[in-house]
């Protein structure tokens, strides 16, 4: 029993097996935490987008009551004449919303603001956003 005993205490992990498996979890945390800040990268994106769709569709319902559009550049504060046609104001702490006339067309849009540039990558690449000044990506209204 004492031989036996004394063979295990002899067992134990060195310090570089130690080392080694410090590392490799190291390793394995820091792809993780990479990919979940892609993963909220694109939660963000698609947030922005959903907010768009939201604008535009607002917009769409107060053309069909009032007959014509209305240009207001920042929406962190929702004009009273859009309320009743939003179930929730569209906010970001990224960015801010905002309608605009370009070139005879109205264009629900979001202004970069304190968004990093893979949310604007994807954002870009969503289908009906476009790219409509150096910080600005919307969607067309219309007339």
């Amino acid at each position: 029993m004492k031989q036996w005993l004394k063979k295990r205490k002899g067992r134990g992990f060195t310090l570089v097996e130690l080392l080694i498996v410090i590392v490799i979890i190291g390793i394995l945390a820091g792809s993780l935490l990479m990919v979940m800040g892609s993963g909220t990268d694109k939660a963000n994106a698609t947030k922005i987008a959903s907010d768009l769709r939201t604008l535009k569709a607002a917009m769409l319902m107060y053309y069909a009551d009032e007959g014509s559009f209305f240009a207001v550049t920042d929406l962190s504060t929702t004009p009273s004449s859009l309320d009743d046609y939003l179930d929730r104001t569209p906010s970001s702490e990224i960015g801010t919303y905002g309608i605009q006339l370009i070139s005879d067309d109205y264009y629900v849009f979001f202004k970069k603001g304190t968004a990093n540039d893979n949310v604007i990558n994807i954002l870009s690449g969503m289908e009906g956003i476009v790219n409509l000044s150096n910080d600005e990506y919307g969607s067309r209204i219309g007339k």
